[in-house]
């Protein structure tokens, strides 16, 4: 499969779905990456990940309406918003150096997707309720582009040169649904307002089939105006919502979350041919904590991620940071 093929025909689809959509005028763009580079310093295992989005609240008419209607438990005419997005993911071992199969690391993989979240979110008294449900599609394997983006961009800043790309998963396409509901309970400190609470979800597909719960944290000015926090991998990006015009408002944040992974695609190897994989393990934790700085349009974000170990010969725990930024047009 052609690398630059693919990736032309998920740009495509994403941009006919966005300039398709008569709000446009009135919707958010956000553009996340991903880097180990952001936390630790080093340069393996989730080395980096860029992701596009679209959100926008659906006139009455638009198709995630009826998409909602047939999604037991949703209601279209209840929908709050809507995001397209479209990214890339890049997995590799430790010691990039090495050309041979590093048969007791990860994997190399590379990770192209397109999908769309629906959200609802529900305001009662003292609380409110959130609700993210994610469709994707994709591709994991060459078909991907992780080793040409890698490649390139390391020629470009100097760094090593991956030399284990020969060993990557092989091209497979991947299909997934993801679900979570938070439930934040409102409050204040002093003068600045609190959300807190628990949440659970779930994902189902060939990519990753996991279930998971933690809790969450929100503390800053004017939280009213905002809502929900930054997602890392495996999880989707949830709904990083905030009303512009506002002048400056922030608010830190913190989580903590347990999953148990029933697969993932990335570590297992392959689903209907052999490839490199590794012993996965069942229980994964992440704690997670970051600030959000908002002025009028703008929104920038930092989050940094520590993750326990996901395979069994892993020999450290994982350390990455993500920064987004998203502006109101």
């Amino acid at each position: 499969m052609n690398t630059g093929r693919t990736l032309g025909y998920l740009a495509s689809a994403l941009a006919f779905a966005t300039f398709s959509s008569p709000v446009l005028a009135d919707g958010m763009l956000t553009i996340k990456s991903e880097n180990d580079l952001f936390a630790s310093g080093d340069d393996g295992h989730y080395t980096n990940g860029l992701e596009i989005n679209w959100s926008f609240t659906p006139d009455e008419r638009h198709w995630t309406r009826r998409l909602a209607d047939a999604v037991p438990g949703w209601s279209g005419t209840e929908l709050d918003g809507v995001a397209y997005r479209a990214g890339q993911q890049i997995y590799t071992p430790n010691d990039i150096d090495r050309s041979d199969l590093v048969e007791n690391d990860r994997p190399y993989a590379g990770l192209l997707y397109a999908g769309v979240s629906l959200f609802d979110d529900r305001q009662y008294s003292g609380w409110r309720q959130a609700d993210d449900l994610h469709f994707d599609a994709g591709i994991v394997g060459p078909a991907s582009g992780g080793k040409a983006i890698q490649k390139n961009f390391h020629h470009l800043i100097g760094s090593d040169e991956p030399n284990g790309w020969s060993n990557q998963i092989h091209n497979e396409p991947v299909l997934n649904l993801t679900y979570k509901r938070s439930w934040w309970l409102q409050d204040s400190l002093g003068n600045l307002d609190v959300e807190y609470g628990p949440n659970a979800g779930f994902a189902l597909g060939n990519l990753y089939t996991y279930a998971a719960s933690g809790v969450g944290l929100r503390i800053g000015d004017n939280l009213q105006n905002s809502a929900g926090m930054p997602a890392v991998a495996p999880a989707q990006s949830g709904r990083s919502h905030f009303t512009p015009g506002q002048g400056f408002n922030w608010y830190a944040f913190a989580s903590l979350e347990g999953r148990f992974m029933a697969h993932n695609l990335l570590l297992d190897g392959n689903t209907f041919e052999d490839s490199h994989s590794v012993d996965r393990r069942q229980w994964v934790g992440d704690a997670l904590a970051g600030i959000a700085l908002t002025w009028d349009s703008w929104q920038l974000t930092y989050t940094s991620v520590w993750r326990t170990d996901e395979f069994e010969a892993q020999d450290e725990n994982d350390q990455f940071g993500s920064l987004t930024l998203s502006l109101w047009l």
